[in-house]
């Protein structure tokens, strides 16, 4: 982003090629934070079956 961002200073790329580019990163950045939550969300749903014996909770 910062690359882009560096870009668009210099003339490199033109303001609208530039904002196209950092949607599409923002896009993507999102869609890793919503499935590393997902992962540490079935993280979460283990260790609670793992303390669970015979259908009772021991927590």
């Amino acid at each position: 982003m910062n690359k882009i961002n560096n870009m668009l200073l210099n003339g490199e790329v033109d303001a609208k090629t530039a904002n196209a580019l950092l949607y599409g990163c923002n896009v993507c950045l999102g869609a890793i934070r919503v499935d590393d939550q997902q992962a540490k969300l079935n993280e979460l749903e283990r260790a609670i079956k793992e303390l669970e014996v015979d259908g009772k909770k021991y927590f």
